[in-house]
């Protein structure tokens, strides 16, 4: 991570098409942040560039709705080589989007590339994709889980004990 700890850490979510996973991480992570005071710059993207400028996806809009997190504002838009550059962490939805980000992976750039599961509790390394195959609410709950164990990993440990 960034070793300027007078600016909030940046973190870019990617899953395919930016309009079910990512958006959802990036509104759950957002929403965790505020609770416990923790300034962090969010954003999320697709490695794929269908849905550039659509909101997220009605379903995924709903359950997160129902969970008490509004999405319904965020726009899709495609990973690009420069987001290494714009973020401290990049943080992929499924192990084919972490290849598909490192394929764009400029020379020298130390910006890490990690998987989402991998701050939370589940067993699984991927997030599955609800887009064709649905499981939205088990999408919502993986993602809540990992969302809180990112903030653990991103708040310095100076101030944890202020943040609970």
């Amino acid at each position: 991570m960034d070793s300027d700890r007078s600016s909030p850490p940046r973190v870019l979510f990617v899953c395919l098409g930016n309009i079910c996973r990512s958006p959802a991480a990036e509104g759950v992570t957002r929403a965790l942040a505020r609770r416990i005071g923790f300034d962090v710059v969010l954003d999320s993207a697709g490695t794929g560039g269908w849905y550039v400028g659509a909101p997220p996806d009605p379903r995924m809009r709903e359950v997160a709705a129902a969970a008490r997190y509004d999405i319904s504002d965020l726009r899709a838009r495609q990973f690009g080589p420069g987001d290494f550059a714009r973020f401290d962490l990049i943080v992929a939805m499924d192990e084919q989007n972490r290849r598909d980000i490192e394929r764009q992976r400029p020379a020298g750039s130390t910006t890490p590339v990690t998987l989402f599961l991998s701050y939370g509790p589940s067993p699984r390394r991927d997030v599955p994709d609800p887009y064709y195959d649905g499981g939205f609410e088990e999408v919502l709950h993986l993602i809540e889980h990992a969302a809180r164990g990112l903030l653990a990993h991103l708040v310095p440990p100076a101030t944890r004990s202020d943040r609970s």
